[in-house]
Formats: C-alpha cells, structure tokens, sequence
C-alpha cells in the first residue's frame, strides 16, 4: 500500500515517474514521443527557449488552485484588477490550443505535457513580475495533485506518505510567494458545474463520478510543500471570498 511507504521508498515509484521532477526530465520525455506526436516537437521547442531557473520579479505572484468550479475564475480576475496586476493560466496560452491532444496519450506523456507548460508559464511569470503583480489560475500544485491522484488507486491512506518527495516543489521551478486553494463543499460545487452548463474535462467527469478521485486530489493539494497551499473557504459570497483573499495577500506580501 503506498500509504505504508517510507518517503522515497518504491511503492511512490509510479507517481515519480508520471511526474517528471525537473526540466530537463520533461525535455527526454517529450523527445521520446515527438515522431509520433508533432505538438510534442513544439512543446519542446518552446521548452528550449526558456532559460533555465527562472527568477521573479520585485513584485508577488500568487497562485490560485482547486477543483473546477470552486471560483478560481471570478476570483482571480478580481484579486487581477484589484492590485492592477497581471492574470497568467497554466497551461499558457501558446500551448494550450494542444490539450485536447495530450489529454488522450498515456499519463506519463499528458503529466509531460502539463509539467512543461509550467516551465514555460515561468518565463512569463518572470518577465511579467518585474512590472505589476502576478496572479495565476494553477500552476504545479495541479500537475502534482491530479497525478498523485491519478496513479493512486483506493482512499486517502493509499496515497504516498505526507513526506514524500512527490509533494515537492521541482528545484528548478519559478517558486510563487503565496499559494490559495480555493475550496467549496461537494455538493455546492457540483450545483455550480450544472448551472454553468459547460462541457465536462475527463478530469471532470472523472472528479463528479469518483468520490475517492476527489478525495485524493484534494488531500494531494493539502500535502504540498515548499510552499504549501493555503485553504480559503470560496463558499460565501464573492465579495467575502476577494475580502479573505486580498487579506491573506496583504499578511504574506506585504
């Protein structure tokens, strides 16, 4: 049971290899499948371009996390024109146009695909923090927490112990200052999915029909490190939740 392992022990070997640990992992990877897949060949290409350990800017960056729904969209675009700052997605949108393909190839090359789009949304993320604040919807903490979760099977106990080393920030990642995950109760959230009407992600689906897949992602969240994720309550209204948000920001960054 991976919820038995030791921190670093083999039982966390299959989580390890689904999520490439730095760059220069993820540049092997997308090589090894680039014939087959052309959006790979350009992934990496963009990959090449970014210089490697990026470095922020004088102002913050601060990271939004959570499942779909949980109101990582209102809130960020508020937090954004509240402090004038900049709203940057992971994955950027210079790749993004290609999810649809990645999200069909084995989780290892799909993990690939999302852990490079972080590299390459820390370039931006350098560049853009040098002049206004930074905020982003997801960053590592989803590529981590939705493979963790993924290539667990079982409860919360089946996950890799809280030590482990795959709930680390990649050594050579651009680190934010401060990290939120939102979160809302079950049943609220899926009442906020069916009234947006919109067309589920695998993920999605996979999170409304599997108690336990939920569960898992979320305990992952809760078990990052270096930095951690700080819980904020996005049930009350949105005016209470930017009020806690912007309180939080103010207290880490000031």
């Amino acid at each position: 049971m991976l919820g038995r392992c030791a921190p670093g022990s083999p039982g966390s070997r299959p989580v390890v290899r689904a999520l490439p640990p730095s760059a220069s992992a993820l540049r092997q990877r997308l090589r090894q499948c680039a014939e087959r897949i052309p959006e790979a060949e350009a992934v990496l290409d963009l990959l090449e371009k970014c210089p490697e350990h990026q470095k922020k800017g004088g102002f913050p960056v601060i990271v939004f996390e959570g499942l779909d729904a949980t109101g990582k969209t209102t809130v960020t675009q508020a937090v954004r024109d509240t402090l004038n700052g900049v709203l940057l997605r992971s994955p950027p949108a210079c790749i993004s146009q290609w999810r649809t393909v990645f999200d069909d190839e084995p989780t290892p090359i799909k993990r690939a695909f999302y852990a490079a789009g972080n590299y390459i949304l820390a370039s931006e993320i350098a560049k853009a923090s040098t002049q206004a604040p930074v905020i982003i919807d997801r960053y590592w903490h989803s590529t981590a927490a939705y493979t963790i979760a993924t290539e667990t099977s079982g409860n919360v106990q089946d996950l890799p112990p809280a030590q482990d080393e795959v709930y680390q920030w990649p050594e050579d990642l651009l680190k934010p200052d401060l990290v939120l995950l939102l979160t809302v109760d079950p049943d609220e959230r899926v009442r906020r999915l069916q009234h947006r009407g919109l067309q589920k992600t695998k993920e999605e689906a996979e999170l409304e029909a599997n108690n336990l897949f939920r569960q898992r992602v979320e305990e992952s969240y809760r078990r990052m490190v270096n930095p951690a994720c700080q819980e904020v309550d996005a049930s009350p209204s949105k005016e209470e939740v930017l009020k806690t948000v912007l309180q939080l920001i103010k207290n880490h960054c000031a």
